[in-house]
C-alpha cells in the first residue's frame, strides 16, 4: 500500500478558453490545479486521473513538481470549451465536446491518504461506490460539488440537475467546496453564510464557498472569510479546484482560520496566469504577510 498526505482525483481536461483577448488551450482538470496546489504545502501529494492515451503527456509538469501521477487510458479525454462573454469573469458559458471515462474503485487499489479530494468536472466520473472506496482509504474526504450537480445537455452545454445520491454522498464528506451559483441551486438560499449552514446540515463539518470577491469558510459552526488580492486577473479558470486543493491540503497542519488565509492568498497568485500555481511557497508566505 502507497500511502500519501494528499491525494486529488479527477479527470484531466484539455480546455479551449475563449475571451476578449483571444482563444488559447490550456491543460486543466480540478485534479490537475489541486495537485499542484497541495504540493505547496509541503505534502507527499499523488493525483488519480483519466486521460486520452495521446495526452499522456499532459502528467509531465505533475511529476516535475513532486506529485505521484496515476494515470489510466480513456477513449477521449473530457474535452472542455469555457467562454467568457463579458469582462466579468463570473459570467462562463461552458460546454462538452468529449468527455473522459470515469474513474472506479479499482484504480485506487494499493493507495490511501490522510485526505482524499474529489475534484471531478461532471456527474458520472465519480460513482458513490468510488467515494465508498476512497472513504475506506483515507482519514478525510473533501470533494468539490461541480462534478455531481453538472451534467451535460443534449447541445453539450453544460447545465445543472437535481443530485439523486446527495444525502449519501454528503454523509461521507468531510470538508465540502461549492462556488456561490452551485450552493443556491442546491439549497435554495442566494446568502452564501445561510447556503453554508443548510449544506453543513447534511454532515460535512467543513464547508468552503467560493465567490467573485474570495472565499468564505464554515468550520465546525464557526465563519471565517478572506477576499482574493490578484494584481491582474488572467486566470478564472481552476479557482474553485485551487482554492479547495490549497484549503484541504493546509488543513493537515493549519486551523480552519489559517487554512483559510493560505487558501485566499494562493488563490489569488494563481488567478495572475492560467493553468495550475506556478509560484513558490516563499510566493505565498510573502502574500500572506502583506495582505492577510
Amino acid at each position: 500500500m502507497s500511502h500519501y498526505d494528499f491525494i486529488t482525483v479527477g479527470n484531466y481536461t484539455k480546455d479551449t478558453i475563449v475571451s476578449a483577448a483571444g482563444t488559447r488551450y490550456v491543460d486543466g482538470g480540478g485534479c490537475n490545479y489541486a495537485a499542484h496546489a497541495a504540493r505547496l504545502a509541503g505534502l507527499s501529494v499523488a493525483a488519480v486521473t483519466r486521460r486520452a492515451a495521446e495526452d499522456a503527456g499532459v502528467t509531465t509538469p505533475l511529476t516535475a513538481a513532486g506529485i505521484d501521477v496515476f494515470a489510466f487510458d480513456s477513449l477521449s479525454s473530457t474535452l472542455m470549451r469555457l467562454e467568457y462573454p463579458t469582462a466579468n469573469v463570473d459570467e462562463r458559458i461552458l460546454s462538452v465536446a468529449g468527455i473522459a471515462d470515469p474513474i472506479g474503485p479499482e484504480h485506487f487499489d494499493g493507495l490511501s491518504a490522510h485526505t482524499i479530494l474529489v475534484t471531478a468536472s461532471i456527474r458520472g466520473e465519480v460513482s458513490l461506490a468510488s467515494v465508498r472506496a476512497m472513504k475506506e482509504r483515507s482519514k478525510r474526504i473533501a470533494l468539490d460539488v461541480q462534478g455531481f450537480v453538472r451534467t451535460v445537455s443534449p447541445e453539450g452545454r453544460l447545465r445543472y440537475e437535481a443530485w439523486p445520491e446527495r444525502d449519501l454522498v454528503l454523509g461521507m464528506t468531510d470538508i465540502l467546496k461549492t462556488d456561490a451559483v452551485e450552493a443556491e441551486f442546491l439549497t435554495g438560499s442566494a446568502d452564501i453564510r445561510e447556503a453554508a449552514q443548510l449544506l453543513a446540515a447534511l454532515g460535512p463539518r467543513e464547508i468552503v464557498l467560493t465567490h467573485k470577491d474570495g472565499l468564505l469558510v464554515l468550520a465546525d459552526g464557526e465563519f471565517h472569510a478572506a477576499g482574493f488580492h490578484p494584481v491582474e486577473l488572467r486566470g478564472r479558470s481552476g479557482r474553485g479546484d485551487t482554492c479547495v486543493g490549497s484549503y484541504a491540503s493546509r488543513r493537515l497542519d493549519a486551523n480552519p482560520a489559517e487554512a483559510t488565509r493560505w487558501a485566499a492568498a494562493l488563490t489569488s497568485l494563481k488567478l495572475e496566469a492560467e493553468g495550475p500555481i506556478r509560484r513558490s511557497r516563499a510566493d505565498v508566505e510573502r502574500l500572506l504577510k502583506e495582505r492577510y
